[in-house]
């Protein structure tokens, strides 16, 4: 049985295909599976941002074959864990939860680096020119806390 946990943004085109695809390259494909969402509904079937792709790419995370999709209340049945990206994003997901296990197994992805602070990744949609590097940099380092974390976990 796979683990299986969910990285979740606005819009599922820049922050979360990025975390998926760092997160997924950090896991033995055997035991876990990691996809993402958004919590917007306007970009459902969509590839990543190109400057997604192109970060990814140039960090040998390919996630070009990604497609966007909304978060769902039965991704709470689905998924062990869901990251999400950012204060609206959490509150957003968890107005869907019904039950206090649902809640729980959602948590701001940057809380695995500075615990209980509630730090958003930034989005880097309208952001700065090098605002991709540097979500991709913090997701990078926050993914390879959590991969040891659930490795340890579940091994």
């Amino acid at each position: 049985m796979s683990i299986k946990i969910l990285m979740v943004c606005l819009g599922n085109i820049c922050r979360s295909p990025l975390a998926e695809g760092i997160l997924a390259s950090k896991l033995p494909k055997n035991k876990f599976t990691v996809d993402s969402a958004g919590t917007g509904s306007w970009h459902i079937g969509n590839s990543p941002d190109e400057r997604s792709i192109s970060v990814g790419k140039k960090n040998k995370v390919d996630i070009s074959s990604q497609r966007g999709r909304q978060f769902s209340t039965a991704d709470f049945d689905t998924f062990d864990y869901i990251y999400v990206m950012d204060s609206s994003n959490y509150s957003h997901v968890l107005e869907l939860a019904k039950t206090q296990d649902h809640k729980e197994k959602v948590q701001m992805i940057l809380n695995d680096l500075f615990p209980n602070e509630n730090v958003d990744v930034p989005d880097p949609y309208f952001g700065l020119p090098n605002g991709f590097e540097i979500v991709y940099n913090m997701l990078d380092e926050v993914c390879e806390v959590i991969s040891k974390k659930l490795i340890e976990k579940h091994s």
